[in-house]
């Protein structure tokens, strides 16, 4: 180091103290304009300008065109945690080559999602891996290993988590609460960021929208008690977009922004993402905190350390030692083969009665549906490269004279009140143009093309392809292949290559003539709605627009069925192949739930129309979720996530048998929507979700898929050792096809004293086994990979007694079984007298809701809202195995009666034993507000031990019960 070189530029220097000196550099005005998401350059220090947040949830998503590899559901379904690595790491070369040639794209990545795919109609399920927390954290460790690189000091990208924490729900998701009890707290929705944090593999997590236990996650005590205890490392938190704002201007949670702010910084937000590029109004609210005493300097610093330390890790301050600034790998072979490769492993095959592969020389194959012919992108995609659709890859494996295909749409005509059609005029000079190409820091603020001449009225009119995507919901499309859609201008036209952006502009309903206001002559005419603007169109002097008023009254003429058009094509094949599915744009993505798991009517109708035309008939299911459909008289069913650029050929592959498949469902398959709890049901324990509880009979269950070849399990042995349980056996492939298969292990406890899953996985692995060749697969598995969340000590604890390990290939496929007897801590009464109770800390729960005990910390319980009526008039709990010693004569109730807001009425605790009568009832007074709390006392008899039944009646927040003798 010479005289002129600081300290924080010296290379020698630990980081910690090359972070140290360059903080003591910065001014105070420098160090809080860093906390925005486009923190600016330091120029008299020669720092550069630094934004936390690049896309890139399976491929650089938003920047242009990168390699696009399947959805993140998708790579979960591999169950290959080699692949996923290799995938990461991938996607972290061309960042970094990206980068090279735009500044606009980051180092600080954020992905992947680990929320668990506890709900299917998550409109964001395909971007997790998984419903279970084990396989979750096993691909996303995978996944940021590949992102982070594997150099002891300096990393390739820095990868943050998303979306901390219990987050599986689009509706009113800035501002509804998850409920989360502490067991399902600790045993599922933390496992999955904890396993993953604690493999050092991360540089950081970014808080949900939603609160949890009635607390917003961008001020959660989580964060510090739970997060920052699971590394030495420190950990950038990067608030998701909008979010700091969602804190006083939606979620009402604070009255200022300054509180807000100082709030979120000081649970541990470091980097906040708030208006966009323009950081001026997050400076002037850490500001206003800073001057109203609500933040310390010492508080910000604290943030823009962390940021300071993933930056240094990032070799920013040491280009010339840093091993990743020379990476230039960008669609290389290599990755084009990585994506082709990954989009095979991710196919599943879900029923197969012989119709698979597709091994004759002469076979005719009809490939028909509306998603034969298309390779969908979502909103965290890049551009696309190259591309393969089903058809496409079915033309080059088997050649383009053995397959027909016939999308399916319905040819239809519009034709206006005054006996005119909608008509798309030429544009044979218009330029083709991808939405996103050019790469946008916010892609939601690319708007619709104003260059095209807007639909005008003829005679004729323009025959649209019509699709029916679900509830309603239409895209209409011009011969030419581009898509109706509307710009900022409000004019129709036929511009988008497909339907996407943040608001759709693609999408239409047609709506009854008679459901509208207005009526006329026309009462068989429809009206389009425009989704979007949630206007409809109109046609006006200038061509059709969308407008306030003046909606046109609109004739449906079909000219072609698309059932019609696949009867004909699948009756004169000898193998049809229906590819149904969803665009990721509609019905189901973020912002947006889904309501039902059954299938689109109009690709249903399609889907008969096949299989009443051919009974060889096999359905390929293209999607970001499961979907509810009978199987029973498809002889072949498959289905992929959306496979990336190499979707088409890699599922030809499959088809032909070039390549046995091995994908396995990554989440529970329902067969009705009877079968799923409430959206907002948190409780995956009480109301029994996931493959963990589930008791009913899946469509196809958790870990489900086949193969083209046979296997045999054997030769199961389990050792425990002092501090491991040591797991071996055989697979065999007794099959005449080279295969992989995905060995799957999973435990029950035998005699549980509380409620346990039904089966829960501990290990997998994926191996490719020659015919007739066998490997021994060996698993050590750590004891606390049995435990479970004790609410009565506030703990993890191994559970003494029998547990069978399950050995198979599936959930539900189980080939062998094992018993071992492990030691642990015995079950103890709950010490009431000594602790009393928690009231969160309950075994069982009927109309219960946690909320926040108060804005910093802590957890209470009361009636849930919507439960009989608009706030719930009552909530069960019940406290099993209460010691209440040799004589209880009084309990205490810490409680609020809120009767603020929509709240009205008195409140009361009534307590009984063993589900007998109430022996003591608490009436709770009204109190100013939610958290101001009151102790209530009342006689109360009881001894020995006993399971404590309480409940709670009108407006109360119930915090703590005491006893005493």
């Amino acid at each position: 180091m010479t005289a002129q070189t600081p300290p924080f530029r010296d290379s020698q220097l630990p980081f910690a103290k090359r972070i140290d000196d360059l903080l003591s550099r910065l001014t105070l005005e420098e160090r809080v304009a860093m906390l925005h998401q486009f923190g600016p350059a330091v120029e008299r220090l020669g720092v550069a300008a630094f934004r936390t947040g690049q896309e890139a949830l399976h491929g650089v998503a938003w920047m242009g065109p990168a390699t696009v590899f399947p959805q993140a559901v998708g790579l979960g379904a591999t169950w290959n945690d080699e692949l996923v690595r290799r995938v990461g790491e991938a996607v972290s070369t061309e960042t970094r080559a990206m980068r090279s040639r735009d500044d606009r794209v980051g180092l600080n990545v954020w992905a992947p999602t680990v929320n668990l795919l506890r709900h299917p109609l998550w409109g964001r399920n395909e971007e997790g891996y998984s419903e279970d927390p084990k396989l979750t954290s096993a691909i996303a460790t995978a996944y940021t290993r590949g992102l982070r690189g594997d150099h002891p000091a300096y990393w390739r990208t820095a990868p943050v988590l998303k979306h901390w924490l219990a987050h599986n729900n689009e509706t009113d998701r800035a501002t509804a609460s998850s409920s989360v009890r502490p067991r399902v707290l600790h045993e599922y929705d933390l496992r999955a960021f904890r396993e993953t944090v604690e493999a050092g593999t991360v540089a950081g997590v970014m808080p949900a929208y939603n609160l949890v236990n009635g607390r917003p996650n961008h001020v959660s005590p989580y964060l510090r008690e739970q997060l920052r205890t699971w590394t030495d490392q420190d950990l950038l938190v990067c608030s998701d977009a909008g979010a700091p704002s969602n804190l006083v201007d939606h979620e009402h949670y604070f009255d200022t922004h300054e509180e807000a702010t100082a709030a979120s910084l000081i649970a541990g937000v470091d980097s906040f993402t708030d208006h966009g590029t323009d950081s001026s109004q997050i400076v002037e609210r850490l500001q206003g905190a800073l001057d109203q005493g609500l933040l310390t300097e010492s508080d910000i610093d604290a943030a823009v350390r962390r940021q300071l330390a993933i930056r240094f890790r990032l070799g920013e301050f040491d280009p010339r030692l840093d091993p990743y600034a020379v990476a230039l790998d960008f669609d290389t072979p290599a990755h084009r083969s990585l994506a082709r490769e990954a989009a095979e492993q991710a196919i599943v095959l879900l029923k197969n009665e012989g119709l698979l592969p597709l091994t004759g020389r002469d076979t005719r194959i009809a490939v028909v549906g509306l998603l034969a012919d298309e390779c969908k992108l979502d909103w965290y995609s890049g551009t696309l490269i190259h591309r393969s659709t089903p058809l496409e890859g079915l033309y080059e494996r088997f050649g383009a004279d053995r397959v027909d295909f016939a999308e399916g749409v319905d040819r239809v005509r519009l034709r206006t009140s005054a006996g005119t059609y909608l008509s798309v005029p030429p544009a044979d000079e218009a330029t083709d143009e991808v939405r996103g190409a050019e790469g946008a820091l916010d892609p939601a603020l690319l708007a619709g093309r104003t260059d095209l001449p807007p639909l005008t009225t003829d005679t004729t009119g323009t025959e649209l392809a019509l699709i029916d995507w679900g509830g309603g919901v239409l895209t209409l499309r011009a011969p030419d292949g581009r898509y109706l859609s509307v710009a900022d201008d409000g004019f129709v036209r036929a511009s988008a290559d497909q339907p996407g952006g943040w608001v759709v502009q693609e999408t239409f309903r047609l709506e009854p003539h008679g459901s509208h206001e207005s009526r006329g002559s026309h009462e068989g005419g429809h009206l389009l709605k425009h989704v979007g603007t949630g206007r409809y169109v109109s046609v006006t002097a200038d061509g059709v627009k969308v407008a306030a008023e003046n909606p046109e009254i609109l004739e449906l003429e079909t000219t072609e069925r698309g059932e019609d058009t696949v009867a004909r094509t699948a009756a004169a094949a000898d193998v049809v192949l229906v590819v149904a599915g969803n665009d990721p744009h509609i019905n189901g993505r973020e912002t947006e739930d889904r309501t039902t798991l059954a299938l689109p009517a109009h690709q249903r109708r399609l889907l008969e129309a096949a299989r009443a035309a051919n009974p060889r008939t096999a359905l390929v299911i293209t999607s970001s979720y499961p979907y509810a459909t009978d199987p029973t008289d498809l002889p072949a069913v498959l289905w992929t996530a959306h496979g990336g650029q190499a979707a088409g050929t890699a599922l030809a592959r499959v088809l032909a048998g070039d390549v046995s498949p091995a994908g396995r469902l990554p989440q529970t398959w329902y067969a009705s929507d009877a079968d799923l709890p409430d959206l907002l049901d948190y409780d995956v324990i009480g109301s029994r979700q996931t493959y963990l509880y589930f008791e009913g009979t899946p469509l196809f269950p958790f870990g489900h898929g086949l193969s083209y070849a046979s296997f045999e399990y054997g030769n199961l042995v389990a050792h425990v050792g002092e501090n491991s349980v040591h797991v071996t056996f055989t697979v065999t492939n007794t099959g005449s096809t080279p295969a992989d298969e995905v060995a799957q292990l999973y435990s029950r406890a035998v005699t549980p004293s509380v409620s346990r899953p039904r089966r829960e996985l501990l290990a997998h692995r994926r191996v490719h086994v020659l015919p007739g060749a066998s490997t021994e697969l060996t698993f050590e598995l750590p004891l606390s990979a049995f435990e479970f969340w004790d609410v009565v000590h506030g703990i993890r604890r191994l559970e003494p007694g029998p547990y069978e390990l399950l050995v198979g290939a599936s959930s539900e496929d189980i080939r062998l079984r094992a018993t071992v007897e492990l030691d642990g801590t015995p079950a103890t009464p709950r010490p009431v007298l000594e602790h009393g109770l928690n009231a969160a800390d309950f075994d069982e729960q009927r109309g219960a809701e946690i909320v926040d005990r108060t804005k910093l910390s802590g957890d209470a319980v009361t009636p849930a809202r919507g439960n009989q009526g608009n706030h719930g008039n009552t909530a069960e709990l019940v406290y099993r195995g209460c010691d209440f010693g040799p004589a209880t004569r009084t309990v205490t109730v810490e409680v609020s009666g809120d009767v603020s807001g929509d709240v009205s009425g008195e409140g009361s605790v009534e307590l009984a034993l063993d589900g007998g009568p109430v022996i003591a009832r608490l009436d709770v007074p009204a109190t100013p507000g939610p958290y101001d709390y009151t102790t209530v006392v009342a006689p109360f008899g009881a001894t020995g031990v006993h399971d404590l039944h309480i409940g709670l009646r009108g407006p109360v927040r119930l915090a703590h019960v005491g006893f005493s003798g």
